[in-house]
């Protein structure tokens, strides 16, 4: 048993749902990445009596003691949350900071990694399977959805993301994405999605955006991101305020940012959180120093796209990537 195990696990860009339909026996699926400069980094050590410190520490309590009484594991246990997602943005932080815990309490006794099965425990990935695949290898990836069995939608590619390109990530502090059990009655609202308008958002991800990906040609990458976008920002208008983005202020950041250069644009799950890219780190920068300028009150920063997942650091040991 470890005396204290680390794990750090970088936020995902939910890059869009692929069928919101299911008349073919699946539904959901996904496509997404993991980015740098936003992550959720939890230590937990062995301890006298449950404490837990840091940002979201309620929520992380309730993912511990659930673990823990499905695993049978007796004692106590200190948590430290030392950074954190942003919460309800967009950006996967319940499910990063629940695959965190598990990895570290699994780790910290000498137990296997059982990452798909500790999400269900936990009860993340009842949609998008991007934030667990994305735990244990980065990359642009793209899941399957959730069929009959309703077990945990599985991966079905796994493309390196180009180093070279650059996200450009616009934050809304001011506002919240829809999340919890508001989720689940806005998505109940909504009429299944149309056939053939499920059917072009998978063609576009296969037949665009994944071989464009392999070919580093970023254009086609940011068009077939944008169509497929405008497509779901239409289907979930109604839930999230009309618009296709739930905050008006990061949509008027990136028209600008389109206006000067960047590459596509889009909304990471319920937001508020948008996104646009741009060609090398050079022109982003550029990007986010004239859009803070005339975008005010909005968190906006150059983020590479990570091609790994998940960290973990037990003992003093060297950083070990998983798997």
């Amino acid at each position: 048993m470890s005396d204290s195990v680390t794990v750090t696990v970088p936020a995902r860009l939910h890059l869009g749902f692929l069928d919101l339909n299911g008349e073919l026996g699946r539904r959901f699926g996904s496509i997404g990445l993991p980015l740098s400069g936003l992550r959720t980094r939890v230590t937990v050590s062995a301890a006298t009596r449950m404490q837990v410190v840091g940002p979201d520490s309620d929520r992380a309590r309730r993912y511990v003691e659930i673990l823990c009484d499905a695993l049978g594991l007796r004692g106590a246990h200190r948590v430290d949350i030392e950074e954190a997602i942003p919460s309800h943005a967009g950006l996967g932080s319940g499910t990063q900071l629940a695959l965190a815990l598990a990895a570290a309490i699994r780790k910290l006794h000498g137990l296997p990694l059982d990452i798909r099965g500790d999400a269900m425990r936990l009860g993340r990935g009842g949609r998008s399977g991007i934030g667990i695949g994305l735990f244990d290898g980065g990359g642009v990836v793209v899941d399957g959805g959730r069929g009959p069995a309703n077990t945990v939608a599985p991966v079905i590619s796994r493309i390196p993301f180009p180093s070279a390109w650059r996200i450009v990530l616009v934050l809304d502090p001011a506002r919240s994405g829809v999340h919890g059990a508001e989720e689940g009655v806005a998505m109940a609202k909504l009429a299944p999605m149309p056939p053939a308008t499920a059917a072009q958002i998978c063609r576009l991800v296969l037949m665009q955006a994944m071989p464009a990906l392999v070919e580093t040609d970023l254009a086609s990458f940011a068009a077939a991101i944008s169509e497929m976008q405008a497509l779901l920002g239409a289907y979930f208008a109604p839930v999230q305020g009309g618009g296709a983005f739930t905050s008006p202020a990061v949509a008027a950041a990136l028209d600008l940012l389109e206006e000067e250069g960047a590459l596509g644009r889009g909304q990471s799950s319920w937001g508020p959180t948008g996104f646009t890219f741009a060609r090398t780190r050079e022109q982003a920068e550029k990007l986010v120093a004239l859009a803070r300028k005339q975008c005010r009150g909005l968190d906006i920063r150059a983020c590479e796209g990570l091609n790994h997942g998940a960290h973990i650091t037990a003992h003093a040991d060297a950083v070990m990537p998983h798997p």
